[in-house]
């Protein structure tokens, strides 16, 4: 059993290292795809924000926003950070779970036989079904989160959502697409059938997300607000 186990890791890293040396040749092409797809879900994700902030009774409490009814400091960005790296660990380890399920779970059941090879199997199915349902827990709860957000802000700022969207594209559009890369990545993996990809694929783009995030939390504290001012008749 530790010998199948063992070379189950084995093969897994070997399969590792020979993805990093295929990209570094080439790792535009690689990771152009991955922020084309991050993209296209980050502004289907605005889409639906903007359908669900005109569906949802807007919260008449004040709001609070650091920069804009309050002082700002560096700290007023923990929150945000917080709440992203949720985000983005969800999604890595959804894009784990693909390589597991993809690449490493076969050979494992390969090595085994009868009820063990069974589970393995469901495992690797499993797996898979974990990926889809993250994406959709994410994507839903994400559109329902800031379309509520969208529609306080919007109703007590007098603002429409149109615009409360034009004013957030500078820090949205970074934070979606750098919290998107992993599933975009574990996506066009299982079109390909690259399973063997996923745990390069996971590392690479936790790496490229991380200072995106950053910059785009600074703008949404010092930036943001500022940009609410100038669009809303309140101030």
């Amino acid at each position: 059993m530790n010998g199948a186990n063992e070379h189950v890791f084995s093969h897994g890293m070997r399969d590792t290292r020979a993805t990093f040396e295929a990209w570094n040749g080439h790792p535009w092409r690689v990771v152009r795809g991955w922020l084309a797809l991050s993209l296209a879900i980050a502004l289907t994700l605005l889409a639906a924000v903007w359908v669900v902030a005109g569906l949802l009774t807007p919260d008449i409490t004040p709001i609070h926003m650091p920069g804009l009814t309050e002082p700002m400091d560096p700290g007023d960005m923990l929150p945000i950070l917080y709440r992203n790296s949720l985000v983005l660990a969800l999604h890595g380890t959804a894009c784990v779970a693909g390589f597991i399920a993809g690449a490493s779970m076969p050979i494992a059941a390969a090595q085994r036989t009868g009820l063990s090879r069974w589970v393995h199997v469901k495992a690797g199915q499993f797996a898979i079904l974990f990926v889809a349902a993250v994406t959709l827990f994410s994507l839903s709860t994400q559109a329902l989160y800031l379309g509520f957000q969208g529609s306080t802000i919007a109703y007590q700022l007098d603002i429409s959502r149109a615009v409360l969207i034009l004013t957030v594209l500078p820090h949205a559009i970074p934070e979606l697409c750098a919290l998107f890369l992993p599933l975009a990545a574990w996506l066009i993996a299982s079109r390909r059938g690259e399973w063997n990809q996923l745990l390069a694929a996971t590392f690479i783009t936790v790496a490229l997300a991380i200072p995106v995030l950053l910059a785009a939390a600074t703008i949404e504290v010092y930036v943001w607000p500022r940009l609410l001012e100038a669009v809303s008749p309140v101030f």
